[in-house]
């Protein structure tokens, strides 16, 4: 869902930077020293995953992984996802420097709203967490291709054919990305659940959420 340099008019420019220096900042204030490792590492599969990509006009299609980095990090997918998109830019001329704030809202903006959405549904009993783990993917893409295209029609009322095919053009990869996104919190839930949003340790030491993390003086 990168969109190309030289496409936007000057205030959807301007509008996408403004928030994503605003999402960054909140993302950096939230995003603890203990979870830094975790972003560093949803940041390169962010990277890896973006790779392989179908131009569409203007944008163009490929993985995002957007649902899974929110799910993990909250708002801290602003930073993670800002470094993927810089490295991206940099070497192998993916959106580019001045579309990089618009780019952040159309993949991180999604992130922390699906984050909200979704992330209580994963502390549910089955099969809710994977009913929830599938519409944040599903809807993470849906949501960042909804606001690319958007931004299009903000420029020019033209673009909104192209506008209408890219959304049409991700609705495979809104299904994929709800099933990677499935299975990765399946996984999750087996060999770390305490990586899942709002996660309460119900046995050993703690009896309440990690960020609260407090010692049963009975153990």
């Amino acid at each position: 869902m990168h969109i190309s340099e030289g496409i936007l008019s000057g205030p959807v420019l301007i509008s996408g930077a403004a928030i994503a220096v605003a999402g960054t900042a909140i993302g950096l204030k939230q995003l603890d020293y203990d979870r830094i490792a975790r972003a560093g590492m949803l940041s390169a599969a962010f990277f890896v995953a973006s790779l392989i990509h179908v131009p569409i006009g203007p944008s163009s299609v490929h993985l995002v992984l957007n649902g899974i980095v929110g799910l993990l990090l909250g708002w801290g997918a602003f930073p993670a996802i800002l470094t993927a998109l810089v490295l991206q830019a940099v070497f192998f001329q993916f959106g580019g420097i001045t579309t990089l704030g618009i780019n952040m809202v159309i993949m991180a903006a999604p992130a922390v709203l699906c984050y909200y959405l979704f992330g209580f549904m994963l502390r549910k009993k089955s099969p809710i967490p994977m009913i929830g783990a599938f519409a944040c993917g599903f809807f993470s893409v849906l949501i960042g291709a909804v606001i690319a295209g958007f931004a299009l029609m903000f420029t020019e009322k033209n673009f909104l054919e192209v506008s209408t095919m890219i959304v049409a053009a991700h609705i495979p990869v809104m299904i994929i990305e709800g099933i990677i996104t499935a299975f990765f919190v399946g996984f999750l839930q087996k060999v770390q659940p305490d990586m899942l949003p709002e996660f309460t340790m119900q046995k050993g030491l703690y009896s309440i959420a990690p960020e609260k993390q407090t010692v049963n003086p009975e153990c």
